[in-house]
């Protein structure tokens, strides 16, 4: 890569140092880069204060592929920018709703963050080279062309660069320096659509069904104290909607009374419960037919017996989403607050960016290097022994999901940590799910004998059927997951005997459950794959009429 020139704002010759502006996407994230790089260098690390209190600026010396460097490192705190309608139309009555579709939007910095954009622009001033240490998705890609906007308005010149990082661990960092690359401006603008698009929808929505309400209900808003603004959202007023669908399924329901048959045998190795194979009768003169039928000619005659191997399979490599899902469903966390102890985790260092649709890992990925640092654990480090040695059996490259954003590995340990003093209940679980998920990953699947076994009484058929697990493996690590087994009696094909119990048994419908936290992420993730394969679809679409 070639550092000189482009922009305007090249290296120096001859060894002379240039000026370079780091901006980071939070404070912490500037501080923590700011370590790993001056670690080791002539003067070490050096900080002052900005113009914004809570963004400070760090300084020190670094080499670049060769060239010195005068580094100055501060950050943002996230957008710098926000995007809203010209003054003309900000007024609920300036205009009809449907006009926002078409109405003239900008993007400013607001007040709030004067004291920020005053100091990126001070700085740029004095400096050659911008880099840009924002997050590696589309949002962080929109935020860096906001910090490029508010530096090149103060220096045309500077040679602008996007350091790319997964992990704030200090190999990765000191790689992503010396492998800069230049920001990608399609990124940034997905994020302007998406942005411009919730705008437009959510404000226009909003002032419709608000407005419409009022007059509707005869309200008095100069009057009335209450908060009347009935806001829509793009995206969580469809979340609702699966919530609604939902309750509205629960409360329609009406509990319908049902009867069925069940059969029990014990015997000295233990007890089989076999289920009716016709489910159950909502009438019940026919299901007390059936049953008398059974209970004349009780004699049960063993008709088939299977035996196959089961394997239950260790889950995919973890994405957001899964781990938003496995948090609620093993910790009773929200979505919001496991990704705020996340994010915690990563600007630590001890975990990998939290937000990522990726499932697969990469082939160039060193996957044992990551299980050789949880050696040491007092709780799993004995299975990671274990999967280090090869006589054991038990590694299994991960199984791939479909999913690639290509901006993130899946979530992962990035350092090991017996448990830190200052973590809270929540960081020491939500670790704890990341590195034990990660083991799970490289295991073997668990594996059983199953044996199913069907019955004939009177004409009627009824199956039992138990497991034996043999090897636990990837179960004896992701502790939050159970496989259960049940032994049933040794029968054999044409086998006879007299039941324990035959009896005719009631039951009644129950409503679908409400969705829980997890249950309305599987919603919203299934309804994205759909309309994912809708988009790919109607693109095939397009490109066979245009061809």
């Amino acid at each position: 890569m070639a550092y000189g020139g482009g922009g305007g704002g090249g290296g120096g010759s001859g060894g002379r140092a240039i000026r370079v502006l780091n901006v980071a996407e939070k404070p912490s994230v500037a501080k923590a880069v700011s370590g790993f790089l001056s670690k080791n260098q002539q003067g070490g690390l050096r900080v002052r204060d900005g113009r914004s209190r809570y963004n400070r600026i760090f300084e020190f010396n670094h080499t670049i592929n060769g060239q010195p460097c005068h580094m100055s490192f501060t950050s943002v705190t996230g957008h710098l920018m926000e995007l809203d309608f010209d003054d003309r139309f900000r007024r609920w009555h300036s205009c009809d709703p449907v006009d926002l579709y078409h109405a003239s939007v900008r993007k400013f910095v607001p007040e709030d963050k004067s004291d920020i954009r005053r100091t990126l622009e001070e700085e740029a001033r004095k400096c050659q080279w911008l880099i840009l240490w924002l997050d590696c998705d589309r949002e962080g890609e929109n935020i860096a062309f906001e910090v490029i906007e508010v530096c090149t308005q103060a220096n045309r010149n500077l040679n602008i660069w996007r350091a790319r990082f997964s992990a704030l661990i200090e190999r990765e960092i000191q790689n992503s320096l010396q492998n800069l690359v230049r920001p990608n401006q399609l990124f940034a603008d997905a994020v302007d659509l998406r942005q411009e698009i919730d705008l437009r929808i959510g404000a226009s929505f909003t002032r419709f069904q608000t407005m419409f309400l009022r007059d509707a209900f005869m309200i008095n808003l100069a009057t009335d104290d209450r908060n009347l603004v009935i806001s829509y959202g793009p995206c969580q007023f469809p979340t609702l909607g699966f919530v609604v669908e939902r309750y509205w399924e629960n409360q329609s329901h009406e509990a319908e009374e049902f009867w069925t048959i069940n059969c029990t045998h014990n015997t000295d190795e233990g007890t089989a419960n076999f289920k009716w194979m016709r489910g159950h009768f909502f009438d019940y003169t026919c299901a007390a037919i059936v049953y008398e039928m059974c209970i004349q000619e009780p004699t049960v005659t063993v008709t088939e017996i299977k035996e196959q191997e089961k394997l239950k399979y260790p889950p995919l490599p973890l994405s957001t989403l899964e781990l938003e899902k496995r948090a609620s469903r093993f910790f009773h966390m929200s979505p919001a607050h496991t990704m705020k102890v996340a994010e915690d985790l990563y600007q630590a260092g001890f975990i990998s960016y939290p937000r990522t649709e990726t499932d697969r890992f990469s082939e160039k990925t060193d996957l044992r290097a990551i299980v050789f640092e949880q050696q040491g654990h007092p709780l799993w480090g004995s299975y990671a022994q274990l999967l280090l040695n090869p006589e054991a059996g038990l590694w299994r490259n991960p199984s791939s999901g479909r999913r690639d954003d290509k901006a993130h590995p899946p979530i992962h340990p990035t350092r090991f940590s017996p448990g830190e003093s200052g973590w809270s209940r929540d960081h020491h679980r939500l670790y704890e799910l990341v590195v034990r998920h990660f083991l799970a990953c490289v295991s073997q699947p668990a594996k059983a004998a199953e044996t199913s076994v069907e019955i004939d009484i009177a004409g009627e058929t009824f199956s039992s059927s138990g497991r034996v697990i043999h090897a636990k493996n990837y179960l004896d690590v992701y502790t939050f997951e159970s496989w259960g087994g049940s032994m049933i009696p040794t029968y054999t094909l044409g086998q006879q005997f007299m039941p324990t119990t035959l009896t005719l048994d009631s039951g009644v419908t129950r409503p679908p459950p409400l969705l829980s936290e997890a249950d309305l992420l599987t919603c919203m993730d299934k309804a994205l794959g759909q309309m994912q394969r809708c988009m790919s679809t109607y693109r095939s679409c397009l490109i066979d009429i245009m061809q």
